[in-house]
């Protein structure tokens, strides 16, 4: 068991839920008027049972799974259920669930009736490892990533491993690319150790969970509102981000999150060969690595005008220039570098030609 103090928050890390330390006291130590589950229809079969027997009286809330969930609609439908369950910003709304319920259910509660707190229970390792920690909460608009959100703090964050094994080996894999780049950004060391991972034997992640929650923590710490280095953790989120908005738009089979990184990360780390100095040795030892755990995929269907298009409304732009966050080496990772329409062309030819 571990506890990460990130800001005004604790993050508890445990491979079981029921040895969490600080989630009962949680509700007597706290006065709230009413508690709240989100949940989806996976969360709720599968680990709501899991979470229940600690709870105090509940009230559910339940919406169906998926990134294509995560938009303005939703939202009104989950503003109206608090509004008709009598909410007060004395109640408390539980997050039980991957990104998607992270990322809504917080941006939900930041702003109904101008916040209430929440928790984060992340279910998925995706969640676990990145989605969850950092108070960045966000919904898609007209199919494109996280483009209306906020920054707002939990108020507390309860990671069990336990809910891992509830989960398709497609969806531990999604989340395993996050723990890469994580390596990549900021630990070689830590890459050293992922990249010889069997992920289908994957039995004991809580120590690897906790250093990828160390290694945003230290990020996010240091740049709460993504001004400068914080920046590092959309590492292959650029291009990746642009193919994943794509992917489930139609124009090839859809692709979960961790796939699409996996190719954005590639792509990227060709672009840091380019133009940040990457040895081609790394270069190729991140290749062999991410194309060992991530089949390929064939991203022909995409208009490299389509995903150019997708990038320019990218967060991190500015002055209508696209910026990515490039590896020096592994382990150290810059910021605010721009790469043309031709290298990024290249970047996908290189991808696609592996």
């Amino acid at each position: 068991m571990a506890t990460i103090q990130l800001n005004n928050y604790a993050i508890d890390i445990t491979e079981n839920f029921r040895d969490q330390p600080h989630f009962v006291p949680l509700f007597t130590e706290n006065d709230f008027s009413k508690i709240f589950v989100l949940a989806d229809e996976n969360t709720r079969t599968f680990c709501l049972p899991v979470i229940a027997p600690f709870l105090p009286e509940f009230q559910l809330i339940t919406i169906r799974s998926g990134e294509s969930e995560k938009n303005i609609d939703t939202c009104k439908y989950l503003w109206e259920q608090l509004m008709d369950m009598g909410a007060e910003r004395s109640s408390l709304l539980i997050n039980l669930g991957g990104g998607v319920i992270g990322d809504m259910g917080g941006f939900v509660a930041g702003t109904f009736k101008r916040g209430l707190p929440f928790i984060h229970i992340p279910t998925t390792l995706l969640a676990q490892v990145d989605a969850s920690v950092g108070g960045k909460l966000g919904i898609d608009l007209n199919g494109v990533k996280n483009l209306v959100g906020l920054f707002q703090d939990p108020k507390h964050i309860y990671i069990s491993a336990e809910f891992l094994r509830t989960l398709p080996f497609e969806q531990v894999r999604s989340g395993f690319a996050e723990m890469l780049k994580h390596g990549l950004i900021s630990d070689k060391a830590y890459w050293q150790v992922l990249k010889d991972t069997d992920l289908r034997q994957f039995v004991a992640p809580e120590k690897m969970i906790k250093r990828s929650v160390e290694i945003k923590k230290q990020v996010v710490a240091s740049d709460p509102y993504e001004k400068g280095l914080r920046k590092i953790l959309n590492f292959g989120h650029t291009i990746g981000h642009a193919i994943e908005t794509l992917s489930l738009n139609g124009n090839m089979h859809p692709l979960l999150h961790g796939e699409a990184i996996a190719i954005g990360m590639i792509c990227e780390a060709w672009l840091s060969a380019s133009v940040n100095g990457l040895p081609e040795s790394e270069l190729t030892d991140i290749t062999t690595c991410l194309m060992h755990h991530f089949p390929k995929q064939d991203i022909t269907p995409l208009a490299t005008s389509e995903l150019l298009h997708v990038m320019q409304m990218d967060k991190k732009n500015k002055n209508g220039k696209i910026q990515f966050s490039l590896l020096h080496t592994i382990g150290n990772c810059g910021f605010d570098i721009t790469a043309d329409e031709k290298l990024i062309q290249a970047s996908l030819n290189y991808y696609q030609n592996q």
